[in-house]
């Protein structure tokens, strides 16, 4: 679909925590999170803008990448490292804006076909799940579970893979089994009594 691929992820994405925002940003990019996502749906308007503006700020400067859900024209105009769009974002979000941008892009697939839609526009990296059962979200599809899991790592060949949708402590060592290139977490992370020990936890897997 298009001529050249999103630009591509600077260092590997591994622990990335999905959390509501800018002050829980902050948490992780103190924690030293690999990855972040801000996925806010209760704002909008200016105070959705300057959620994504504190965000940015939190994360400029750091290790930290953040990427901004949903919300692509707030993200290229805030300066962001990348955005998150889901499968009905794709036909309606200015893609060439993003890439022109140089933001890098993650894209939500829930399916081997909305995978190969994903694919298709040459984004930074691919989601897939709900490999779990998860409350976090109303989800399209039945949980994908492990072994489809493989077969998505698999089908998206050189592009970077996140796992989200139930992963835990308990189950993340399975997940990373699969060759899956990140877990991504949110209840694990926004429901922990301590979130910043939930974080080197889990950076800890790649370590080990």
């Amino acid at each position: 679909m298009y001529a050249n691929s999103f630009l591509p992820i600077v260092a590997p994405l591994k622990f990335y925590a999905v959390v509501p925002t800018a002050d829980w940003v902050a948490r992780m990019v103190d924690a030293g999170a690999n990855t972040v996502q801000l996925r806010n749906k209760t704002l909008i308007g200016s105070a959705l803008y300057r959620e994504i503006q504190r965000s940015v700020a939190y994360a400029k400067d750091t290790p930290t990448q953040l990427f901004i859900n949903d919300f692509w024209w707030e993200a290229v105009d805030c300066g962001a490292y990348g955005v998150h769009l889901g499968q009905e974002d794709l036909d309606s979000a200015d893609l060439v804006m993003i890439q022109s941008s140089e933001l890098r892009l993650g894209v939500s697939t829930h399916s081997p076909a909305e995978l190969s839609k994903a694919l298709a526009v040459k984004p930074s990296y691919v989601a897939c799940g709900a490999i779990f059962p998860t409350t976090t979200k109303t989800m399209p599809t039945e949980p994908q579970g492990l072994d489809k899991l493989k077969q998505y790592v698999i089908q998206a060949g050189n592009t970077p893979t996140v796992a989200i949708g139930g992963i835990d402590l308990n189950n993340a060592r399975d997940v990373l089994a699969t060759g899956v290139s990140s877990l991504a977490v949110v209840r694990a992370v926004t429901e922990s009594a301590d979130p910043e020990k939930v974080v080197k936890d889990f950076q800890a897997l790649w370590d080990k």
